[in-house]
């Protein structure tokens, strides 16, 4: 979606900025005022459109992911794309060891600390993830009350995202990192040579854009970059050496270590960070530790498994570790992932309406910028237009004496910009010969327009074309957002929500549509050339000098400027607009 005003921006729970976008409903502007910060106009959508029908509008579609598997059947069902999974290349080794469920959000922080304390310790390096910033904040301070040298990786620092993951394997390394951090960067135990070249050249004062051209595979013609180039694949051959031992190293110890701080709502999720660890046959453990107070474990079922632990007399720091309970884990994971896919296809659902106005809408907002269009378009509105203000006030099936010849003939002066036609004009024997009458009175005075505007008649119509397709389309989105809101409502009355947003979105497609046709005709019958109109008055201002000069024998000539004295007002004055009030209080503000 884009927004007219793009001037601050919102978080992501994992810490990831988004720039330019603002909360509605004035919601924005009230956390603006409470910060006393400057208030900024609210957002006005330009274009919306669902990441589904965004994606439908490519030919083709295609894609590589290691966490497709979990969600086949919404790849079939929205893009008609099959997953097939792919062996890997190496066999993998890692272990996935079974969750350990404990009885409070604390013990399981204190058991997650001491297992990090135990792993550092031996050198294996450790990943943790976490399901927020806050989350990834709270385990930073008991690790540094413990004493473990830790990074965090909350997607707060986005330029070094890619360098703290890629050491992320390195020996004694303990990373921090929420659920979307530093995702498409390789974890290479041992370290990454070629992150670390790319440091040493930063360190010694190469500037960003030299260091990226610098790592390029292709040779460059650049005498800078290929001395960089060189100079870079000398480093990395240097920190190869040291990554290779440490390496071996790391795998003695077991490769990279995954905990999981809690379980996440999608199975997606939870497969990504496990994927972190056992790449390309290494070695490596990942482990979810979780508790009754988790959200997910609260939404399914922690009553159940808590009048157990408590019938035993389970110790808060003792965990669980059961098949039963893994089970109900996943299949809760199950619900709210067919859950979510629900929301998603209603909202797509819902979307493919406005898909269809938007297809219809650009294709013509495209064939007006193109210059592709018919060049009677505005001709013909202008008699669209005359058309249906005949009906309203004229209907074919009224009597002609049940006309309203007098709100027709005010109607067509509004629409064409002046008394044209008065309530006499339109008598005429039936309902044909009226609409004969009229339209072609409009196409006389649209050919008579065309002339007065001459060359510029073209141009002028693409304007007002463009102007009044953007405008009322911006109306459209929000009045459409607006009936979103309201019409799940209609379930109450035994009517399917979805069919009556159909109807009403049409209807209100259809007033779109005719509101456009009407402005520009309006706007076309009322449009100046506001140069010429200032060469005019500018002209008639000369010789209205000239008149007084020669009236009152003053020698000054025509076209010097005319000074005029203007009374300063006081700040405690009455205001000169005439409202009563104090100019300091009024137009003095």
């Amino acid at each position: 979606m884009w927004s007219r005003t793009a001037r601050s921006s919102s978080s992501t729970p994992t810490g990831r900025l988004m720039f330019g976008r603002r909360y509605s409903d004035g919601l924005h502007q009230a956390i603006e005022a409470k910060e006393r910060v400057k208030i900024e106009h609210e957002s006005q959508t330009l274009a919306t459109i669902t990441f589904q029908n965004y994606f439908r509008m490519y030919k083709k579609l295609a894609g590589m992911t290691g966490t497709a598997a979990t969600e086949e059947p919404e790849f079939i069902k929205i893009y008609g794309l099959e997953v097939v999974v792919i062996p890997t290349n190496m066999p993998m080794i890692r272990r996935d060891l079974p969750d350990m469920v404990f009885k409070t959000e604390q013990a399981k922080y204190k058991a997650v600390v001491d297992r990090i304390v135990e792993l550092h310790a031996k050198g294996q390096p450790v990943l943790v993830g976490t399901v927020s910033v806050e989350k990834s904040e709270r385990l930073s301070e008991m690790l540094k009350r413990r004493g473990v040298p830790h990074q965090v990786l909350n997607a707060k620092y986005h330029e070094r995202e890619a360098e703290i993951v890629a050491q992320a394997g390195r020996l004694g390394a303990v990373t921090i990192a929420t659920n979307m951090a530093g995702r498409g960067t390789d974890i290479m135990l041992g370290g990454n040579p070629e992150f670390m070249a790319r440091q040493k050249l930063r360190q010694e004062g190469v500037e960003p854009e030299l260091v990226a051209a610098a790592s390029e595979k292709l040779p460059s013609r650049d005498p800078q970059i290929a001395e960089l180039q060189k100079r870079f694949q000398q480093y990395v051959a240097q920190f190869k050496v040291q990554t290779d031992a440490e390496h071996a190293e790391v795998v003695k110890r077991g490769g990279l270590y995954i905990i999981g701080t809690e379980r996440h709502e999608s199975r997606r999720i939870d497969n990504q960070l496990r994927g972190r660890s056992g790449r390309q046959g290494d070695p490596g453990t990942s482990q979810f530790f979780i508790s009754l107070e988790d959200d997910l474990m609260r939404l399914f079922g922690s009553d159940r498994i808590r009048g157990f632990m408590d019938r035993l007399g389970w110790e808060e720091d003792m965990p669980i570790q059961n098949t039963q309970v893994a089970r109900a884990i996943e299949n809760a994971q199950k619900k709210v992932e067919a859950h979510n896919f629900d929301i998603r296809k209603q909202v797509l659902e819902y979307d493919d309406v406005m898909n269809q106005q938007r297809e219809v809408i650009y294709a013509q907002r495209r064939k007006v910028l193109r210059g592709e269009h018919d060049p009677n378009t505005v001709r013909d509105m202008v008699v669209e237009v005359l058309k249906q203000g005949i009906h309203s006030f004229a209907s074919k099936e009224a009597y002609p004496e049940d006309w309203d010849l007098k709100g027709l003939a005010e109607y067509i002066n509004g629409v064409l910009g002046g008394v044209l036609v008065h309530p006499e004009d339109l008598q005429a024997a039936n309902h044909d010969e009226l609409v004969e009458k009229v339209t072609e009175v409009g196409r006389k005075l649209y050919e008579a327009r065309r002339q007065q505007l001459g060359d510029q008649a073209g141009p002028i119509e693409r304007f007002l074309l463009l102007r009044m397709i953007d405008m009322k389309w911006m109306d459209h989105l929000k009045a459409m957002d607006e009936l979103r809101e309201g019409i799940g409502l209609r379930a109450y009355g035994q009517r399917d929500p979805l069919v009556e947003y159909r109807l009403e979105a049409f209807n209100m497609f259809e007033a779109m549509v005719g509101q456009i046709q009407e402005d520009v005709v309006k706007y076309l019958f009322r449009v100046q050339f506001s140069q010429a109109q200032d060469q005019v008055q500018r002209q008639q201002a000369r010789v209205r000098d000239l008149r007084t000069n020669r009236e009152g024998g003053a020698a000054v000539s025509a076209g010097a400027p005319r000074q005029r004295r203007v009374k300063k007002v006081g700040r405690n004055d009455p205001c000169p607009c005439g409202s009563g009030k104090k100019y300091k209080y009024c137009c003095g503000r």
